[in-house]
């Protein structure tokens, strides 16, 4: 008997440390799979972002470089797509932050600097201080978002104007018909921020301080992208599309990437 319990003992030990065995050997069989391999153009992309981020010291002006990389990678496949000039200008209106910050930013990607940082109003029937309804609708007052290529110079109500294409369907494409266009406006100014605790607001466009329109007109003026953000999850765009932005930025711009 005690020789059948020693045997028994000794076969349950074996079973025992045969089922370790196979146990521990599971991970090795999972760890053969394939791996997931990291695109190198996206990892190329995103240090070309990253550079011109750093160069251009738009995190000293207050601009976030999750704001940037969207407005870059909407210039990029604008500019992929035919519809811009040659000129490396980018123009962010960023909606993320307060009417009483400069949150316009005038880039130029190729010198890799800020050309301009000022304020930029918003629609009356967007917010107060803040954003927080836009539209595509004539007669909304309210600003809309989205990547908008720069269009012709002309002289308005306001003055010398600039008017806007807007790229994104359903969100900015009626700009034209709604006459969303870059101006000179007294209501933007320190003096109305004093007045008001906020900047005061345009009727939809993207309205500027009237002793730098001619400046802010003549920079972005001749196809380059003008981008105004809100980041919301309402809003979307094909120009979002970063591996088409990245695959173009590599292959053909590559020379700018050094």
């Amino acid at each position: 008997m005690r020789k059948y319990i020693l045997g028994l003992t000794g076969i349950l030990s074996i079973a025992f440390c045969l089922t370790i065995t196979s146990w521990k050997s599971t991970p090795n069989k999972v760890s053969n799979q394939p791996e997931t391999l990291i695109n190198p153009t996206d990892s190329i992309y995103t240090n070309h972002v990253s550079t011109l981020y750093n160069d251009a010291h738009l995190k000293d002006v207050g601009l976030s470089i999750s704001v940037f990389e969207k407005a870059l990678t909407g210039f990029y496949n604008l500019k992929k797509s035919g519809v811009t000039s040659d000129r490396d200008i980018l123009t962010i209106a960023d909606f993320d932050q307060l009417s009483t910050k400069k949150r316009l930013y005038i880039i130029d990607l190729d010198k890799k600097q800020i050309l301009l940082n000022t304020w930029v109003a918003h629609g009356q029937n967007s917010g107060e201080d803040e954003t927080s309804r836009f539209s595509n609708i004539k007669d909304s007052f309210e600003s809309s978002l989205g990547f908008y290529v720069t269009g012709e110079i002309y002289r308005g109500i306001h003055g010398k104007s600039l008017k806007l294409d807007g790229m994104d369907d359903g969100f900015n494409d009626n700009a034209r018909n709604r006459s969303i266009v870059v101006h000179g406006a007294p209501y933007v100014s320190q003096g109305t921020i004093n007045a008001l605790g906020r900047l005061g607001r345009s009727q939809g466009c993207p309205a500027v301080a009237p002793e730098l329109a001619d400046q802010v007109i003549n920079t972005i003026v001749d196809k380059t992208v003008l981008f105004i953000n809100k980041s919301t999850e309402q809003y979307h765009s094909k120009y979002l599309d970063h591996t088409l932005a990245a695959n173009f930025a590599v292959t053909d711009l590559a020379p700018q990437m050094d």
